[in-house]
């Protein structure tokens, strides 16, 4: 493995911290703020909605910049907004704090698959990204129960302090270990945003924004899911979300794997047909208590199986705006986190238990597998492989 994938998985770690550690915490937040758990998760939609509105507007700002100073610039930016979040006084200035917070994330990724990519040998570009999004997996496998552990017995303002000091150590690391790359002088503004006129990149950013909102529907209340629902206590909810993250770390792998061998829209489907099953059968067995352990491995494993394969079609779709694309697809996944939060709250809201967005989470990955299965029909049988 190069060196360069290195810094790039430590930022995916920091990233991954910083978004799902929230869904482990979010009632220990909700507490100190005197909040209700549906109000504490706008901190949710916040920051993804922060990840939507940057992600393909920073990578049009700096795509003809060195995309090494690029990255480390972004970093450095993503551990001062978390510094200020974790130092927040009340619930508005977290609230401003955490969209900001949001605003490196898709862009990072962004340029950072691309990246990935163009060091991979040929026929092994999905298998790179996933290699810089195993950060992301490690953080929901040790990050963010170590977070949602420190959260619960002392403050979830050391678990962003943690957060935002990884950060600045990415920065570091991308600095000294990440190669010189020639910044892209080809692509005009103008001539990238053209990639929004094909039917290529509506279907993707609906596939994602959609379809990825069924894991949101469920990760984002999986602590008062695990402590509600299945009644166990508070204390076994940092073993669930390690749970979760070990099925994450394999479903990143696989998914790159099924990408390069099957083809990326055919992984993409299994993906969302699995993700369907597992959280029907989330809703079915949380009652039980003892479920919630498997569960919460197997559905993890199949719902981030998806993650590579989204990246590389966003790339091979987009000839001459693979940046931009590519932080869409990050922007439309963040989308999806605002989409399955809201969504997966409603319920809730009208006193319905804390297992019904669940089945909001099905739905949502059901229509992603059917405008998934429309695409391939309609598009990629005819233009890609």
């Amino acid at each position: 493995m190069k060196k360069g994938l290195l810094p790039l998985a430590l930022g995916g770690l920091a990233i991954g911290m910083a978004e799902f550690t929230m869904m482990g915490i979010l009632p220990d937040i909700a507490e100190d703020m005197h909040k209700e758990i549906p109000q504490a998760a706008h901190l949710i939609a916040l920051y993804a909605m922060g990840v939507f509105v940057a992600a393909p507007s920073l990578v049009l700002i700096t795509g003809k910049a060195n995309p090494k100073r690029v990255l480390t610039l972004l970093m450095l930016g993503f551990f001062v907004f978390h510094g200020i979040f974790a130092l927040s006084p009340n619930f508005t200035d977290m609230s401003i704090t955490r969209f900001l917070a949001g605003l490196p994330h898709g862009a990072f990724f962004g340029v950072g698959s691309v990246v990935a990519a163009k060091m991979a040998p040929p026929g092994k570009e999905a298998q790179y990204i996933s290699i810089m999004f195993t950060g992301m997996t490690i953080a929901n496998l040790l990050g963010v129960p170590l977070g949602t552990f420190i959260g619960h017995h002392y403050s979830w303002r050391i678990t962003y302090g943690i957060i935002a000091g990884l950060g600045l150590i990415t920065a570091g690391a991308l600095y000294v270990l990440l190669p010189a790359m020639k910044a892209n002088r080809s692509g005009k503004v103008l001539q990238q945003l053209s990639y929004f006129k094909t039917k290529e990149a509506w279907f993707l950013i609906a596939i994602v924004s959609i379809g990825t909102g069924g894991l949101f529907a469920w990760m984002s209340y999986i602590a008062p899911l695990v402590e509600n629902v299945s009644c166990l206590a508070s204390e076994k909810v940092p073993i669930i979300m390690t749970l979760v993250g070990l099925g994450m770390f394999f479903g990143n792998l696989i998914g790159g794997k099924l990408a390069d061998t099957i083809s990326p829209t055919k992984a993409l489907m299994t993906s969302f047909g699995g993700m369907v099953i597992c959280l029907v059968l989330v809703w079915l067995t949380s009652p039980l208590g003892w479920t919630a352990y498997p569960m919460s491995f197997i559905t993890g494993l199949v719902a981030f199986t998806i993650g590579s394969p989204i990246q590389i079609l966003l790339i091979r779709t987009a000839d001459g705006a693979e940046t931009l694309a590519a932080a869409g697809g990050q922007a439309s996944f963040n989308l999806g986190n605002t989409i399955g939060a809201f969504l997966g709250g409603i319920p809730i809201t009208f006193g319905f238990a804390y297992n019904t967005p669940v089945l909001v989470g099905a739905g949502l990955a059901l229509i992603g597998l059917l405008i998934t299965a429309v695409f391939y029909s309609a598009i990629v049988r005819k233009k890609y492989r």
